[in-house]
Order: structure tokens, then C-alpha cells, then sequence
């Protein structure tokens, strides 16, 4: 990242609508990086004041508890994030629509929502940008893929993807390709818990405590992706490599192919991203409505 944007974005006020785990990983990987003051950050929801003192304590963002309105908050942001649930989504941006100039960034983390139904919420004449993340950002390890709209202007894509690589790696993708990002990378991590929770249970049964069983797992997958990226080696070259005739592995291999282990990864990733097409649409039609 240059120091001209690093500069640039320093300077400006980020306003977060929605003040889940989403926006704390973006905010919280953005400040530990020091790219930009606690201070310029607010950070916004409905009526959970608990949760904006919890943010607020922990990391020093701007909350309406230290007196400021929602409001001027959203009135004063170079970037507004929309990071509410898509349930919420139409009812919530469109209550937004007379806050926002067109001088403003909009980026949304929305899961299915196209830029062209936040474009209708807001008006169309602000830039908009389109962003899947997932919660790795926290720690600075995201993968985000990032679509923008045709008003987003180069500065604007520039500040955008230093955003992101600020907490993990991102693509520029066409936005057809949004549902994608969201199956992989998107939900992908929760996918990878699953395993590893399945794999401690196994250890547990076999024997081990469930302290070593943890301990084991998590570097064992840590050391598998490491593997790939140091190596640059395919993951499937990595797993044959691994995998001796008649042995242990294989047995286990075997085993995971008849109970159509590849399929199920397959079905689900699809199903992911079906479902962040099933929420846009759902979106879309009650603004329609």
C-alpha cells in the first residue's frame, strides 16, 4: 500500500451501520494495523446499548454513548459499511437514503444484496461498492471478494482494496461471481470448524485428552495450509504425497470417498452460495413490493 493512500485513509471517518461480528473484524483489523484511529470510527446499530459499550471499551470506536447522533454520524462519513442482517437490510438502508450524498462511499457486506437494490434503496447516485468478507479479517488472515459499481471512482477502488488487504487478501471479481465468494471464502471458515470439531471428537474417543486432541488438530490444519501456500504445491499433489499404499492414510481416504466426503463439500459450497441468491432476491422483492 503507498503511503499516499495510507495517508488518505488515515484521514477519513468510516461509519459503521451495523455493529456485529462482521463490523468488528473489519474495524478491530483495521486499528490493530493502525491504519486509521479509533476516534474516526463510529459505529451504529438499532437499540443493542450494550453492545456499543462493549465496542467502544474494547477498541475506542464512536458509538451514540459518547454523545454524537446516529444521524451526523452518517452525515459526516467518507464511508458508510452496511454490515445488518439481510433480513433488515431494505427497511434499514432505505431509512438511510436522506443521509447520504453522493460524495460518499457505500460498502456493503450484505450477503446477497446486488449493488443494483442498494443503488434503488439509496437513490442511485452513490457509489457503491460490493463485498463479501469473512470474520478471519479479525485477525488480519480475510479473504474478501470486492465488486463495484460503475460510480466508484479509482481513488475510491484504491482505498476499498487497501481496506481489505489491511485484514487478509481480497479479489476484484465480477459481481456474477459474488455468490461464489460467498460459498468459499465467505462461509468457508465455519465449514473448516466443522472439521476440526469432528476430528477433536474422533481424538477424544480414541483416547486422547480433549486439551492434546485440540492442540493437535489446530496445528495439524495450520500446518496443512502452510504446506500449500509455502510450497505453491496443489493440494491435491500435497494429499497423494501423503497417502502410502495400503496404509493409514488411504484407509481413511477410502473411507471418506464411499461416504461421498468430495460430494458433500461440493453440495454444500453450492448451497451456500444458492442461499446468498435466496436472501438478495427475498431482499429485492420487498423493496418491490
Amino acid at each position: 500500500m503507498s503511503q499516499l493512500t495510507q495517508t488518505n485513509i488515515s484521514t477519513l471517518k468510516l461509519c459503521f451501520f451495523g455493529a456485529g461480528s462482521m463490523a468488528e473484524a473489519i474495524a478491530r483489523g483495521l486499528i490493530n494495523k493502525e491504519l486509521i484511529q479509533a476516534k474516526q470510527i463510529s459505529m451504529l446499530n438499532r437499540q443493542n446499548a450494550e453492545r456499543l459499550a462493549e465496542l467502544h471499551g474494547q477498541y475506542g470506536v464512536q458509538t451514540i454513548l459518547q454523545g454524537g447522533a446516529n444521524e451526523s454520524y452518517m452525515r459526516n462519513a467518507d464511508i458508510i459499511f452496511l454490515v445488518m442482517k439481510p433480513k433488515d437490510a431494505a427497511e434499514a438502508i432505505a431509512s438511510i437514503k436522506s443521509f447520504v450524498s453522493p460524495n460518499q462511499l457505500i460498502i456493503s457486506v450484505i450477503a446477497g444484496l446486488s449493488i443494483r437494490a442498494i443503488e434503488q434503496l439509496l437513490g442511485g447516485q452513490t457509489a457503491v461498492v460490493r463485498v463479501m468478507p469473512n470474520t478471519s479479517s479479525t485477525i488480519g488472515l480475510g479473504a474478501s471478494g470486492i465488486s463495484y459499481s460503475d460510480k466508484v471512482t479509482p481513488q475510491q477502488r484504491l482505498l476499498t482494496e487497501a481496506i481489505f488487504s489491511s485484514v487478509g487478501i481480497n479479489a476484484v471479481v465480477d459481481e456474477s461471481l459474488q455468490q461464489a465468494v460467498t460459498g468459499v471464502s465467505g462461509s468457508g471458515p465455519a465449514y473448516v470448524y466443522y472439521f476440526m470439531e469432528s476430528m477433536i471428537e474422533a481424538a477424544v474417543q480414541l483416547g486422547l485428552t480433549e486439551s492434546a486432541a485440540k492442540d493437535l488438530v489446530v496445528q495439524t490444519v495450520l500446518g496443512a495450509a502452510e504446506m500449500v501456500r509455502h510450497t505453491g504445491e496443489e493440494p491435491a499433489e500435497l494429499r497423494r504425497k501423503v497417502t502410502s499404499p495400503n496404509g493409514t492414510t488411504q484407509a481413511a481416504l477410502e473411507l471418506m470417498a464411499e461416504n461421498r466426503f468430495a460430494e458433500t463439500i461440493h453440495k454444500a459450497v453450492h448451497r451456500s452460495a444458492e442461499r446468498a441468491g435466496e436472501l438478495g432476491e427475498a431482499i429485492e422483492r420487498s423493496i418491490n413490493e
